[in-house]
């Protein structure tokens, strides 16, 4: 539920922090939070969106806790697959044919179309625009994780990955300028699966290293190999 409200003790146990930790960055206004009664009272969306926005700082142990809360507090297996079985077929292109932003979102959705993903393209192109002037999602190095300001619970046909890589590295945004090759779309018919994903992509990424070996992938079948073998690296805590 995007409008669900939790309480500092609900908070660390999703997010597997102290309580007196998430009490501290709510009176220092690092997290979103308001009072109520004299107690910090916590919207999950806002929750949610201050984690996407912090996840490129974390450590791989902090987002493997992150993650582990994140499942528990939705019923999630963490311990299995997640990425890998959301890519659809035909859901991955090397090379992606775009040299911009906005080049790049339209090839995007125009694969998940073909990939029977899609009911409203028009919707989903829009939503997808709009999260991105908020900020670029190009947090992680010649990585971007598009996805729409919102979930989509009719304009796909069910939650989904596509992923391109692109020739050659476009300006996507990144805050510190660096160019982006490397891109996963993310829609999600609701909110309880947006997170998981993120941060178990995040986890995946996380190895310089590995985004290199990603981005040496020379056809779709080699990227999926890939990405299915380092999820399952991450699954056996190699990361």
């Amino acid at each position: 539920m995007p409008y669900e409200q939790m309480d500092v003790q609900q908070v660390a146990a999703y997010l597997h922090l102290d309580p007196r930790e998430v009490a501290k960055l709510a009176s220092r206004g690092q997290i979103p939070s308001r009072k109520v009664g004299g107690k910090f009272v916590f919207c999950k969306s806002e929750v949610d969106h201050w984690v996407e926005v912090q996840m490129p700082e974390l450590d791989a142990d902090r987002l493997a806790k992150i993650e582990r809360g994140v499942s528990a507090h939705h019923g999630f297996d963490h311990e299995g697959l997640l990425v890998h079985p959301l890519i659809p077929e035909k859901g991955l292109s090397v090379p992606l044919q775009a040299k911009t932003r906005e080049a790049t979102i339209r090839a995007l959705v125009a694969l998940s179309d073909s990939a029977d993903m899609v009911i409203n393209r028009d919707e989903l192109l829009r939503e997808i625009r709009q999260r991105e002037e908020l900020c670029s999602t190009a947090m992680i190095p010649q990585v971007a994780l598009p996805h729409p300001r919102h979930p989509l619970p009719y304009d796909i046909t069910e939650s989904f990955v596509v992923v391109g890589l692109t020739a050659g590295a476009i300006p996507y945004g990144a805050e510190d300028g660096t160019l982006t090759r490397l891109f996963f779309l993310i829609c999600c018919k609701e909110d309880r699966t947006h997170l998981h994903v993120l941060a178990r992509l995040a986890l995946m990424l996380h190895k310089p290293s590995v985004v290199d070996g990603f981005l040496s992938a020379e056809s779709p079948e080699e990227l999926g190999s890939l990405l299915r073998s380092r999820e399952e690296a991450v699954l056996a805590h190699d990361r």
